[in-house]
């Protein structure tokens, strides 16, 4: 569909056909058919995982039962006061007034019993909701921090937080939702329809009339305004995921002028919610009129065939106030029936969503027999290694390489020649297609990846930084360095002068993503985390590209020292931070083109020395136009 303008297209479209995904920024999509067979399986799942609740479990049914048992006796016991208390001819008006002394105390007593009752019942379901919910939400956060990478970058941030947060609350409410609530409310209405039959069939016919009206006005309501709320919530998410993604990038925003542009489709996204909200309310105003109808037309019945039979001698004014409470208690019960339907159903959704997460696979499981990294590390060698991303899209071909240990590889080349992807097949965020990667001669599949990780750091291009301290990012890897190791990796990375002159040095807050810092300031400490992690296997991605000249040749300097006793590869793009490497690797479309030191390349006619004389001729027309434009 196209891009729509308006809010009030984008409601159009919507009542056109509500079973579609439709809102700014979106193509409409069908929603994908429940596999039913998969939804059997993942409640399979949902029991085995609440079966060491099963006694509070049972216990909160009985304590739920006692109470609708309980609440049933108080009709019987105002129609007995109406029959026999009040009209008692025979008897004094003290005695009368000892007997309804004697029944309405005991109808207190049990109310606050049923009280009682409740009240421990909803707070064993809110504990056992607690418990519930934090192991649920603590095995689905920790099933997201071991996902492929690829699964991650296909849920988005968005997609995480909705399932830990918003699809965690519905699961875990859909015990109440999907049998507490509905197997008490309809052995409440079992219950009451049995007392009304014994009263009288025929008033009970009456009173049981409403039943499938009320049923039906709830089952329309829910299919009418089901699409509505899902469409709402989708659409409150998407809103939610382009305000974050909007001040993640108001630089670019205000650069290019869009804050118009994205005042008018936050408000064009809102302005479509709020016409969505509007007609569930006139949807909830009809059930409403319905009902306002249905209660006072029975009441009206059950008053007139009630009164008909008390001039027939037939039955009782207590009859007809009896019938009258019991009527008015069938109607909370038959209603919880029908919303608990469409609150499952929803919860289903959210279920499906939830136990997907926890059933895939994790990233890289350990094999049966995988073994500890093996200390030290004296080798690493690629033994025809190839990868793709997407199948017969390779992105490496047959790369072979030996890196002796404590060796700096520089891996250079153009944009899309495979660095990037060579180095996380280093840190094993991927796996080879084919081919192996070998650590003292153990394929690194074979070694437990924990402990594999343990010898590895990295400094990425773009550094990420927590909403928390100095001290806490650069420790990140090492939580319990103490203070002296952390002022001098900070030292080594020639950090300790800038955070010295912090407010709070370093306890200074540096904000989400370390937005109170500059960009060389916040490389620095991405630079010292690495150094104070101590790694065998250093992988460097253009750790120095955020920094100015002078800390650069400071950093590169302090780094000499670091890169001599551990194996460290380095993507560059400045090839003049690299002319110092052991070894260069000159990758281009995913093959190894040149290899050797810098000395060694720059002898030969090859692309190397091209990429060195281009940089050469760049900068040095680059110097001269500085120095005419200061002239």
């Amino acid at each position: 569909m196209s891009r729509l303008s308006s809010s009030k297209k984008w409601y159009k479209a919507f009542r056109a056909d509500p079973t579609r995904r439709l809102g700014p920024g979106s193509p409409a999509t069908d929603r994908p058919t429940r596999d039913r067979g998969l939804r059997k399986h993942y409640l399979r799942q949902y029991r085995k995982w609440l079966w060491p609740y099963r006694g509070t479990l049972l216990f909160i049914l009985v304590l739920a039962l006692l109470s609708v048992g309980a609440g049933l006796v108080l009709p019987l016991a105002t129609r007995y006061v109406v029959d026999e208390v009040l009209p008692a001819a025979d008897v004094s008006s003290h005695i009368k007034i000892s007997r309804l002394t004697m029944v309405c105390g005991g109808m207190l007593a049990l109310l606050l019993l049923v009280q009682c009752i409740d009240t421990v019942r909803w707070y064993m379901m809110a504990v056992l909701n607690a418990k519930v919910i934090f192991r649920l939400r603590q095995r689905l956060f920790e099933r997201f921090l071991r996902l492929p990478l690829s699964d991650l970058a296909e849920l988005k941030s968005g997609g995480i937080v909705s399932r830990l947060s918003q699809d965690t609350d519905k699961v875990t409410g859909m015990v109440q939702m999907a049998v507490i609530t509905p197997g008490v409310a309809a052995i409440r209405v079992i219950l009451t329809i049995g007392v009304l039959i014994f009263l009288s069939w025929q008033m009970a016919l009456i009173a049981g009339l409403m039943i499938p009206p009320i049923v039906l006005i709830n089952l329309l309501y829910i299919q009418r305004v089901r699409p509505i709320y899902r469409t709402m919530a989708e659409e409150r998410e998407r809103i939610d995921a382009r305000v974050t993604e909007t001040f993640g990038g108001i630089r670019v925003v205000r650069a290019f002028r869009r804050e118009r542009r994205e005042e008018r489709d936050y408000a064009v996204g809102h302005h479509t919610i709020i016409r969505k909200n509007l007609l569930a309310e006139r949807l909830q105003l009809a059930v409403n009129s319905g009902w306002g109808l249905l209660i006072p037309a029975t009441t009206l019945a059950i008053v007139g065939f009630g009164s008909y039979r008390v001039i027939n001698g037939r039955g009782t004014i207590g009859d007809i106030v009896a019938f009258q409470m019991y009527a008015l208690m069938l109607l909370h019960p038959v209603s919880m029936i029908v919303n608990s339907y469409s609150a499952t159903q929803q919860a289903l959704a959210a279920l499906e969503r939830v136990f997907d997460i926890l059933e895939r696979p994790q990233e890289k499981p350990d094999v049966p027999h995988a073994v500890a990294a093996p200390y030290p590390i004296r080798e690493i060698h690629f033994d025809a290694v190839s990868f793709e991303y997407r199948r017969e899209l390779p992105v490496l071909l047959n790369v072979s390489l030996t890196v002796p240990a404590g060796s700096t590889v520089a891996l250079v080349g153009p944009s899309g020649g495979g660095k990037t992807t060579l180095t996380d097949l280093v840190a094993r965020f991927h796996d080879p297609t084919s081919g192996a990667i070998r650590i003292n001669g153990v394929d690194l599949r074979d070694l437990r990846l924990a402990s594999y990780r343990h010898r590895l750091a990295i400094v990425p291009q773009e550094t990420f930084l927590f909403d928390g301290t100095v001290r806490d990012n650069i420790a990140y890897g090492s939580r319990h360095a103490d203070d002296a190791a952390i002022v001098d990796a900070a030292t080594r990375a020639n950090a300790h002068e800038f955070i010295d002159r912090l407010p709070e040095r370093y306890d200074t807050l540096i904000g989400e993503r370390g937005v109170k810092l500059s960009g060389g300031q916040r490389q620095r400490i991405s630079i010292a985390r690495a150094i104070l992690a101590d790694p065998e296997i250093l992988i460097l991605d253009e750790a120095t590209s955020n920094l100015d000249t002078e800390s650069e040749q400071l950093i590169q300097a302090s780094l000499v020292d670091l890169l001599s006793t551990r194996t460290t590869f380095v993507i560059a793009h400045r090839l003049s931070t690299v002319t110092h490497a052991d070894i260069i690797v000159v990758l281009d479309q995913g093959r190894i083109v040149e290899i050797g030191t810098h000395t060694d390349l720059m002898g030969n006619d090859g692309l190397y020395r091209d990429m060195v004389e281009r940089q050469h001729r760049f900068a040095t027309s680059a110097t001269w136009s500085a120095v005419d434009g200061e002239t």
